[in-house]
């Protein structure tokens, strides 16, 4: 079997001239380097001599750039942009190899105008003349890091129009090395950003087992961390492929591809010959996933035509931007026209597109790319040149001649500054370091815009990312969007291709299912962040985004949130409102007490003059003891509504103050009844010696208002939330000190229980004078209230805590409301005989019988028992021992609270009824 070469177009290198694929002389020479071939042909594959070997596998892409470099360098000499100066060009074909490319690169510095190409050693190089200016190229970044290795020990500059390994930025190791093109930095970013915006974190990754392959996978490893993407696997292919090594190494990276069922995207940083060996194998095997391109590739017409490519699912990639290709279009239009005997490259293309002429157009590019000529070949066989256009047209790709053209521009520009002032067509003008530093500095328009190089020697134009989409049962590459690297987001021109871009979520490419808001991931065994299982957040916890690391703790003061939640919720905020059905019942109870105060004021004033009124008193400590009924009741209304701080204040001291005036003047009632009916000598003595009214209900009202003022200057009420509620939070009034509370609280009950016993004492009284009894009846449904009042407040909790105290005061006002006045108005208003003076003595007269009686007896068994004459009572005294004495007068009552009594039931003037004398003891 034949050998496969191009021998008859690129024959056996006999001298360094046949090494050299395409040249035209000037005065200013530009190097190329490009993998028109893709692979190198070895006679044996452990060479056993230092032969550089031939290449095979035509690159139609390659081909297309070196024909930009071409195109762009003649573009300059038919303009004015260097008057006078003519560029030539040299331009070597690296076959994809560094060895073959280290070769062009010892032509390169050479010494200019040799007889022989020899490459002399020195110390110093700053006067040495290399033969060429500059170098573009070369494609392949491991291709471009060894020639610029050489190329650096002359500074001659080296411009790429492709390579794009982040390694290459560094100044230090590579500082000749320039590039037209974003580092791989900026690409693996891009794709990082897209596949963490399209949703996807579990990935693979192919790539070349090569300096390039390695720094890309590396690069993109750290940027896909950042983006909190997972890598579930990386496979790497060696990158130069034998025969024997192509099947094995292809089929186990798509092994790997079929058991990682959940892995649906793949990024690929292959050559495009790796490439189209993979997807043969992966359209045989029926494999459809999303595969994300890099820019060697993402472009490849020759790719993009297999035949069922859209067997393998959708094609995202990125590619370079690009300029207007019209001026090329034309160029290759008329490529037929020009002279080709100084470009093997274009002869050996003719006699491809000659030998392939039978060829199927979805077939012409393998055919090119895997025919071999051989010596017996026949190159007679006719082509069309039109055809021949047409396909380099329909393959190029843009990013590629954009940046090669950019390359050879930005030569061009800093040529012509360094021409100023100088003899350009003498090539000893300049030396290429000197064109180096004028290259880092230069700055030109392109379509527009100002294009420079950054201080890592790259023109960071941005990508252009590509969708392969089927039209009309044909693959076709398009312009999706274009990534800013600035904004480091995605620009589209329409709205269709915004949705195109937002498609790509529907592609699932997960580890583990995505958690909903209201969950968290939890990292399971696997090594791998991206896998884990979703737990629901707890209570009071959440998340409001999907795939959240932790849930997020609610404010616990103002928010709440429940079990799986996905946002918190704020506390309602409660208190005792107006228009709460219970409110308004105890707001109803507390009008009801007032309109019974109005009409007790209104029945006393219109029945003044009675006995009954003025036996309660008289109008004015009436009215006073009803006042305090009324702010009692009114100082419910500061325990309804939202809590305001002159509430808090205002409800326990007005409540407390009115209290203690209307025990005090009750506590002034019952000393005065006790008084008056008391036969006790000793109790009447020290009653008279107490009776003081107004300093009584001053005194006892004082200390009172004492005991709230000190409370509300020193630990004053205040407004306070209460959180101790799930999900509530009860706006109540913090009363500041439970111990004022307290005091204050058991002042008042401590003159109820003076009162009521007061009371107790006073309870047998004249049947139409019975208040004490009353009195008594009302100290005790006060005392039952509060005694119940507490166990209850200290349990109750919520916004119902005030009510408890509103019931506990309406229960007390309306118990002795009730109990002081309305058997006095059931006498005004019922039993209007019994409101009278005679009624009053004849009521007197019988319970002074009653009592006088019981005097009697128990004196009469008291003489029995003793010696001792009785001492006569002080307050009564009989002048006859008759009923008739007591009727006209002949005995009556001396105690002073008798006589006051008399004095405001208006009898002072009336006579008593007389009772028989008799020796009274003490009672």
């Amino acid at each position: 079997m034949a050998i496969p070469s191009c021998f008859n177009i690129c024959p056996s290198c006999r001298s360094p001239d046949d090494f050299v694929g395409a040249r035209s002389p000037g005065d200013i020479v530009i190097g190329g380097l490009f993998a028109i071939h893709g692979k190198m042909l070895h006679a044996e594959e452990k060479p056993l001599k230092p032969v550089i070997a031939n290449c095979a596998g035509f690159e139609v892409q390659v081909f297309l750039q070196s024909l930009a470099m071409v195109h762009a360098i003649e573009k300059i000499n038919n303009s004015s942009l260097l008057s006078g100066i003519k560029l030539g060009y040299e331009i070597y074909d690296t076959c994809a190899e560094v060895t073959r490319a280290m070769a062009a690169a010892l032509r390169f510095v050479s010494k200019f105008n040799a007889s022989k190409s020899l490459v002399e050693f020195r110390c110093n190089y700053t006067d040495y003349m290399p033969r060429v200016k500059a170098v573009i190229g070369a494609t392949y970044s491991e291709v471009s890091m060894s020639v610029a290795r050489i190329l650096n020990l002359q500074l001659i500059p080296q411009v790429s129009h492709a390579s794009t390994a982040e390694i290459l930025s560094d100044k230090v190791r590579f500082p000749n090395f320039l590039r037209t093109v974003p580092s791989d930095s900026y690409q693996t970013k891009a794709m990082a950003r897209l596949i963490h915006r399209s949703g996807w974190n579990w990935i693979g990754i192919i790539a070349t087992d090569d300096d390039f392959g390695r720094l890309a996978v590396e690069s993109f490893g750290l940027q896909a961390m950042a983006n909190n993407v997972c890598i579930a696997f990386k496979e790497m292919l060696p990158a130069y492929l034998s025969d024997s090594t192509i099947h094995s190494k292809i089929n186990q990276a798509l092994e790997k591809i079929v058991k990682e069922t959940r892995v649906n995207v793949i990024v690929v940083f292959l050559r495009q010959f790796h490439v189209m060996r993979l997807f043969r194998k992966a359209i045989e095997r029926n494999i459809n996933k999303t595969w994300i391109a890099s820019d060697n590739w993402s472009a490849a017409v020759k790719i993009s035509t297999l035949p069922n490519i859209s067997r393998l699912g959708k094609v995202v990639g990125f590619t370079f931007k690009s300029g207007n290709m019209s001026s090329f279009h034309k160029f290759l239009s008329n490529l037929h026209t020009s002279p080709t005997g100084n470009n093997t490259f274009s002869r050996e293309y003719t006699m491809l597109m000659s030998a392939c002429s039978h060829i199927h157009d979805q077939d012409l590019s393998k055919c090119i790319s895997n025919y071999s000529l051989e010596k017996s070949d026949n190159y007679s066989r006719p082509s069309s040149q039109s055809r021949g256009e047409e396909f380099l047209i329909a393959n190029i790709e843009p990013g590629f001649i954009h940046s090669t053209m950019l390359a050879v521009y930005a030569i061009a520009n800093a040529i012509r500054n360094q021409c100023k002032g100088r003899n350009c067509k003498d090539p000893y003008a300049f030396a290429p370091w000197e064109l180096l530093e004028e290259l880092k500095e230069i700055k030109f328009t392109d379509n527009e815009r100002e294009v420079y190089f950054d201080s890592q020697g790259d023109i960071n134009t941005g990508y252009d990312v590509l969708l392969w989409k089927q039209i009309d049962g044909r693959m076709v590459i398009t312009n999706m969007a274009e990534y800013d690297l600035e904004k480091d987001d995605f620009i589209f021109a329409d709205e269709e291709d915004e949705i195109e871009f937002t498609n790509l979520k529907n592609v699932q490419s997960k580890c583990s299912k995505k958690c909903s808001p209201g969950q968290v991931k939890k990292v399971s065994a696997s090594p791998h962040t991206c896998c884990y299982e979703c737990i629901s957040c707890p209570e009071n916890y959440y998340t409001n985004k999907s795939d959240m690391d932790y849930c997020i703790l609610c404010n616990n003061r103002t928010h709440w949130s429940l079990v799986n939640s996905s946002t918190c919720y704020r506390k309602k905020v409660q208190y005792l409102n107006w228009n709460d059905w219970f409110a308004i019942l105890l707001i109803v109870l507390s009008v009801l007490g007032i309109v019974l105060i109005c009409a007790i004021i209104i029945i006393f004033t219109r029945n003044v003059d009675t006995p009954v009124v003025k036996a309660s008193g008289g109008l004015t400590v009436c009215y006073v003891i009803l006042l305090c009924h009324f702010l009692a009741f009114a100082s419910t209304g500061f325990f309804i509504g939202r809590p305001k701080a002159y509430k808090c204040k205002t409800r326990q001291a007005l409540f407390g103050i009115s209290f203690a005036l209307c025990i005090s003047c009750i506590l002034i009632k019952s000393l005065k009844i006790l008084l008056a009916f008391s036969f006790d000598p000793k109790l009447q003595k020290l009653l008279k010696g107490l009776y003081k009214p107004v300093p009584i209900v001053l005194f006892c009202t004082g200390i009172q208002i004492l005991i709230c003022t000190v409370w509300i200057t020193v630990r004053s009420p205040f407004v306070e939330e209460n959180f101790s509620i799930h999900r509530v939070i009860i706006l109540e009034c913090n009363e500041g000190s439970v111990v004022a509370l307290g005091i204050m609280l058991g002042y008042i009950a401590l003159l109820a229980f003076i009162c009521f016993i007061c009371a107790f004492k006073g309870r047998k009284l004249p049947e139409n004078y019975n208040e004490a009894k009353f009195i008594t009846f009302g100290m005790l449904i006060y005392f039952i209230a509060w005694i119940i009042f507490i166990p209850v407040y200290t349990t109750t909790f919520g916004k119902y805590l005030p009510a408890v105290e509103i019931i506990v005061i309406l229960i007390s006002n309306y118990g002795i409301l009730c109990c002081t006045f309305f058997p006095k108005c059931y006498i005004i208003l019922y039993k209007q005989e019994a409101n009278t003076k005679s009624a009053f003595l004849k009521m007197l007269y019988s319970y002074s019988s009653k009592s006088a009686g019981s005097l009697s007896v128990n004196r009469s068994s008291l003489d029995s028992k003793s010696a001792t004459p009785p001492v006569p009572s002080s307050n009564m005294c009989c002048k006859g021992k008759s009923e008739k004495n007591w009727m006209n007068g002949s005995c009556h009552f001396q105690g002073s609270g008798y006589m006051e009594i008399r004095r405001e039931l208006q009898l002072t003037n009336v006579a008593e009824p007389a009772i028989p004398r008799r020796r009274l003891s003490s009672i």
